[in-house]
């Protein structure tokens, strides 16, 4: 089998970096990568998530057919959600960013990792306030 060139820009490769690369969509495919996980035990295993951007990392990637969402009716109803197969597909090219990581990418103190997140300004007080 021939391979493809990596010459010039690939709308398809382009479109995968995109999604892939949003914020905290690569720590949710990794986790995921373990197994079937519910909601809570995501935004544990990624405490910075608010549970706002999980809930819409996790419809983005429920719509791209990466995350399917199970309901199993209990008392009460109980939620999971597990990767596809289009999702564990994504295993080798997670792995070989987390060895790239590894030894390219210098570890932050955890004060400063918490301090990456972007923060809200408070907004400018109007004069006599």
């Amino acid at each position: 089998m021939a391979k493809a060139s990596i010459v010039g820009f690939c709308p398809r490769y382009h479109q995968a970096v995109e999604l892939i690369g949003r914020r905290w969509t690569g720590a949710i495919v990794r986790l995921l990568l373990s197994g079937p996980k519910r909601f809570v035990e995501i935004t544990h295993g990624i405490p910075e998530i608010s549970d706002r951007m999980l809930t819409e990392r996790l419809r983005e990637l429920e719509a791209e057919a990466i995350v399917q969402r199970t309901v199993i009716p209990e008392i009460p109803v109980r939620v999971e959600y597990a990767l596809t197969a289009k999702g564990h597909a994504l295993d080798g090219a997670i792995r070989a960013l987390a060895r790239w990581a590894e030894e390219w990418v210098e570890a932050l103190p955890p004060a400063t990792a918490a301090s990456v997140a972007p923060r809200r300004t408070p907004a400018p007080q109007r004069r006599g306030e």
